[in-house]
């Protein structure tokens, strides 16, 4: 392979720059795999009945400034006007220290999942500061380390305190967002769970039983109803309480804990976090302790490590789908991390005393816009318990559509609801100066001095809604509202996390490649990032362009022609596919096929999307090369013949090998009228060289946080689009504000009608910059990457698959099981061993217990993958020394690692291995070293004894003067 640049190429080829071995590099590895090019190496790797066979059909690479230009002109295209749509998008304003040092920042965008807790220790207070924040302001005990938008996190809300109940209903107030009660009716759907919208006032909770009902509090109109009452009702007949909220309100208004709420759910957005057409942005779900143990999404726990001290991990991971797999309560396997740190510092910066502030100004101005067009004639529903941000109003001087229209033509984008009514919704932006332009543009004039005289009046919601609670009180809220504490403050907690910029993250399965700095620029630019998602479609031609060219460039990468970019995680997108195929089978008269086929290699997710689209597992068997194998398959396959609705399958597989007989395995459920469900996750070993679509595929989700270097966030964002055979296009997922212009059938899986379209420049530049060339050559790196690796490994490990010709695809697994009787050694202790080396482990005991599985990926230069290599060897050697008597069993470097600084400088080193040993293992770690800032966690002790929430200053000191009795 070379890289090839020409007189009529760019300028600034971006290919050279993201793949990371030099051609004389990938030389050398060539001759150590054994191999004399890498034509040959691909021959032995890939099945040749699957290749494509010629060059991806797409345009020709541009250079790095060529597409910031090109993205320039797409943004431009965006007519960005004065969003005051609201229903839960809201302008921000983002602190610019919290722009620059997160948002924009690597250490905080390249982070994986806190899986290794001990290295991600800045990240996960982050989070619990978050969750702090959530529980303070909904006054519930338990609160999440976000979910993916406030529609999805309103459904897994749902399911969890209806989960009890007998009752197939689900109550949902006429006054919820539209998009939410949208997400709902998908999911209850499948669920075959009826769905009722209705003004829940008018319930008969004693006469009908009810699984859930759900509130809007403030409502999507802007009004606040006291719930009290119906909480009460909904009790009494067992019904559980979810409460769909706004977190900014809720620093004036009565917390739907202190109500009777069992749950309250939203999106963070509008704490710093820009709306970017629609996401991604933090949702959120608070709850009371009764619903720990099924509780969606990632928690963050307080527990203690090896000597004691506090250290921070993701707690209670027994109850997740990885774990519990077709019995999971949901298929949610990420969170939004990155927008839940940047809404958690938000909070931080302003402290309770600023959000009270920004949300009276909020609210003082909403007053104040809702008092002048009254007094100018504008009738408006106007509550006796107030509004918060939001009025309806209508029967003015003129009708709704032209009122939208003058407010437009002034800059203004206001939400049309009906032919009599349209709304306003205001936000931390607004001031007076703003209020008397949009009042103008309705007809009505005033100053900005009499605006501000009625929004500073007081106000009340009377004592019934009025919140009388303190919040956010700990310390984390109280320290760091000037700019030179936050700044250090987001700076001691960078430092306690490895991330990208520090080394290799070799993730198996997770593909943690470069995110390359010219493909984030873009996405704090305002073209695309203060858009709202549902303006309307006019205004978003540069995104929908974009989106356009996204998707044809997706469709031809997979060879399958229709794309939907709805959904926002890779989870998601199992679940849009999923109930694409039970849409067409419905469509068919083929309700009953309901039978899926997944092998018992698979992704935990799968069995749990598949439980979500309302199938039923049944597992396939794997041979002894990790295979599918295609006896069981054929023989399950014809047993549920009739009910037979999809098979799901990694490819390659979950192993790191390129099976065979895929396209016989996929023919083999054709034949018997099922749908063929291809896991994407490992798609950076199948670009440009063959294609699901291809092979026998029928829907595939694409995780573009992997294959196409969006990046990870620290466990979110991520996104995870499907593409699907012509057949299932009417049924991908569809969006009441695209509806015209969607034309499907299905409902929305995801709030936006785009999923999380603020972050979809970054994979449409990585695709215009590589070009169909510099994709195929990146997937043949990465599968060299591995090749290479495996090869200087095998002599010290076992590699536990191989494909044919003894070849691996883009990720390899090492057996270390047998350290287990060997040397007492665990597969966690060389991960945590590995910390001290300056490295993140790799997928650890997935998908096989007592294992780890590699990929290194093709932006990895030679010498980090000899780097990573030899800190393996190394620690083999050490394993050899615990094997041969050299190193104590029960008290040896791996055991007892990682080390940090403040063990190694201690006065007390009662080890028999040295300190130099302890923490500085290799040459590099000389020349720099990432220290761990806890030493190894009780995960135990951390279940055992939950602790989500940052205790109050109060607490604090109580304990201090504790300690010190």
């Amino acid at each position: 392979m070379t890289h090839r640049t020409t007189t009529s190429g760019p300028l600034d080829p971006f290919a050279p720059r993201h793949i990371g071995p030099t051609p004389d590099e990938i030389a050398a590895m060539l001759a150590t795999v054994g191999v004399p090019s890498m034509a040959a190496l691909i021959d032995e790797t890939v099945p040749p009945a699957i290749r494509l066979g010629r060059e991806l059909d797409l345009p020709a690479p541009v250079g790095e400034n060529a597409v910031l230009r090109d993205m320039a002109e797409l943004a431009a295209k965006n007519d960005v006007r004065r969003a005051l749509i609201g229903t839960g998008y809201y302008g921000c304003l983002v602190p610019g220290v919290i722009q620059r040092n997160v948002l924009e920042n690597p250490s905080w965008y390249t982070q994986y999942t806190p899986y290794q807790a001990e290295i991600a220790q800045g990240r996960l207070e982050a989070l619990f500061n978050f969750q702090t924040m959530v529980s303070d302001l909904t006054g519930l005990p338990l609160a999440g380390a976000s979910l993916l938008d406030e529609g999805t996190a309103a459904a897994e809300a749902m399911h969890m305190v209806g989960a009890g109940s007998k009752s197939r209903l689900w109550i949902v107030s006429d006054r919820v967002h539209p998009q939410t009660i949208d997400v709902l009716e998908t999911r209850a759907k499948a669920m075959d769970i009826e769905v009722r919208v209705a003004d829940v006032f008018a319930h008969d909770f004693a006469a009908e039983a009810t699984a859930a009902v759900l509130v809007q509090y403030p409502d999507t109109f802007g009004r606040v109803d006291d719930f009290a009452a119906l909480a009460e009702r909904a009790h009494a007949s067992k019904a559980g309480v979810v409460c769909a909220t706004d977190l900014l309100a809720l620093t004036l208004l009565r917390e739907p804990g202190a109500w009777g709420a069992d749950a309250a759910v939203g999106s963070a957005q509008r704490f710093g976090v820009p709306m970017g057409f629609g996401g991604p942005h933090a949702g959120f779900l608070a709850t009371k302790e009764t619903y720990k143990r099924s509780m969606p999404g990632r928690i963050i726990g307080l527990s203690k490590d090896a000597d004691g001290g506090p250290a921070l991990r993701m707690a209670m991971q027994t109850r997740e789908q990885h774990i519990r797999r077709d019995k999971a309560t949901s298929n949610i396997c990420t969170a939004q991390v990155l927008l839940a740190n940047m809404a958690g510092f938000y909070a931080a910066y302003h402290g309770a005393a600023g959000l009270v502030r920004i949300a009276r100004r909020v609210h003082g101005y909403t007053v104040a816009l809702a008092g002048l067009l009254h007094d100018a004639g504008w009738q408006l529903e106007q509550p006796a318990n107030g509004v918060f941000d939001t009025l309806r109003v209508g029967f003015g001087s003129f009708k709704a559509t032209e009122a939208v229209a003058r407010a437009a033509d002034a800059g203004f984008e206001l939400r049309p609801i009906d032919a009599d009514t349209f709304g306003i919704s205001l936000d931390e932006r607004t001031d007076a100066d703003e209020v008397v332009a949009l009042l103008a543009a309705l007809g009505v004039h005033t100053t900005p001095d009499e605006v501000r005289a009625r929004a500073d009046a007081e106000q009340s919601f009377g004592p019934a809604h009025t919140r009388t609670s303190d919040f956010l009180q700990q310390p984390a809220f109280l320290e760091h509202t000037s700019e030179h504490a936050m700044l250090r403050y987001l700076k001691r907690l960078e430092s306690r996390d490895l991330s990208l910029v520090h080394s290799m993250i070799a993730l198996g399965s997770c593909t943690m490649k470069l995110n390359a700095t010219t493909e984030m620029i873009p996405v704090t630019w305002s073209g695309f990032c203060d858009l709202h998602p549902f303006a309307p479609p006019s205004r978003a031609a540069g995104y929908l362009e974009l989106i356009e060219r996204l998707c044809r460039a997706l469709a031809e990468i997979t060879g399958l022609p229709a794309v939907s970019l709805q959904p926002n995680a890779g989870s998601q997108g199992e679940y849009a596919g999923l109930m694409a195929i039970r849409g067409y089978h419905r469509a068919n008269g083929d309700e009953q096929r309901r039978v899926c086929l997944i092998p018992t290699s698979a992704h935990g997710t799968n069995p749990a999307s598949a439980v979500m689209a309302g199938m039923r597992v049944v597992a396939v068997k794997c041979d002894e090369r990790g295979n599918i194998d295609l006896a069981d398959l054929t023989a399950k396959a014809e047993k549920h013949s009739a009910e037979l609705g999809a098979l799901m399958i990694t490819y390659p597989s979950t192993h790191g090998v390129f099976e065979d007989h895929v396209a016989e395995v996929c023919a083999v459920v054709h034949q018997h009228g099922g749908q063929v469900y291809l896991d994407g996750a490992n798609m950076n070993a199948l670009v440009g060289l063959c294609r699901p679509g291809d092979f026998g595929a029928d829907v595939c989700h694409l995780n573009l946080h992997k294959t196409f270097c969006i990046p990870h966030g620290g466990g979110g964002p991520g996104v995870g689009p499907i593409a699907a055979q012509e057949h299932l296009r009417p049924h991908l997922p569809g969006h009441r504000a695209y509806t015209s212009e969607v034309g499907r059938a299905e409902g929305a899986v995801s709030a936006a009608p785009f999923g999380s379209s603020g972050i979809l420049p970054i994979s449409y530049a990585y695709i215009a910059m590589m070009g169909a060339v510099g994709l195929r050559e990146a997937t043949e790196v990465a599968i060299l990457s591995a090749n290479y690796m495996a090869k200087r490994l095998e002599t010290h490990y076992s590699v536990l698959y191989r494909g044919r010709s003894g070849r691996s695809a883009h990720e390899f697994i090492l057996d270390l099981r047998p350290f287990e009787k060997s040397a007492g050694i665990s597969a966690e202790d060389v991960a945590k061993r590995l910390m001290d080396f300056g490295f993140h482990a790799p997928t650890m005991s997935w998908p096989v217990i007592g294992t780890v599985m590699i990929e290194p990926t093709e932006s990895e230069p030679k010498a980090e993958l000899d780097r990573f290599c030899d800190a393996l060897i190394a620690i083999r050697g050490e394993i050899a020394a615990i094997e041969e008597g050299r190193l104590e069993r029960e008290n040896n470097p791996l055991t007892r690692a990682p080390h940090t600084a403040a063990q190694v400088t201690s006065d007390d080193w009662d080890r028999p291995y040295s300190r130099e040993q302890a923490a500085w293992p290799a040459p590099w770690t000389r020349d720099f070293k990432f220290w761990p800032t806890v030493t190894r966690i009780d995960n135990g002790y951390g279940d055992k004894n939950l602790i989500c929430t940052c205790p109050s200053v109060e607490e604090v000191a109580g304990a201090e003067a504790l300690a010190a009795s």
